[in-house]
């Protein structure tokens, strides 16, 4: 079964909050989605919920406009250029950074995981 987000969790996933009242900015995301075709989402009750596919096309839209300050329309030529397969990956290309930070992120995640797992093991195994 696939899982659903809707705007909220969404916005909070993505980090676009606004800093002084905390709130999620759902209507960057409703602008990104009038903007960009491969964002869809589905409607249920009139209420927007996001695919885990559409999750990572906005995180790298994200990344795209935040972090790199491309203009919508360069991110769109890039998004419409379908350079996922592996066999026109470009190394030095901007999704390929993309997923480059990602696989860092993931990677620390799971280290800061294993080192609390060991500090856990470690407590546990004085006390025996």
């Amino acid at each position: 079964m696939n899982k659903f987000y809707n705007i909220s969790e969404l916005s909070k996933i993505l980090n676009l909050i606004n800093q002084s009242n905390k709130k999620p900015l759902n209507h960057v995301l409703r602008y990104w989605e009038k903007n960009f075709k491969q964002i869809k989402p589905k409607k249920i009750n009139n209420r927007r919920y996001y695919s885990i596919k559409q999750v990572e096309i906005l995180k790298l839209i994200k990344f795209l406009l935040k972090n790199k300050g491309m203009t919508i329309s360069g991110v769109k030529k890039i998004l419409n250029l379908n350079t996922n397969k592996l066999d026109d990956y470009n190394s030095d290309g901007l999704k390929a950074e993309y997923y480059k930070d990602s696989i860092k992120n993931k990677t620390k995640s799971i280290l800061n995981k294993l080192k609390k797992l060991k500090q856990y093991g470690k407590k546990n195994s004085s006390k025996s």
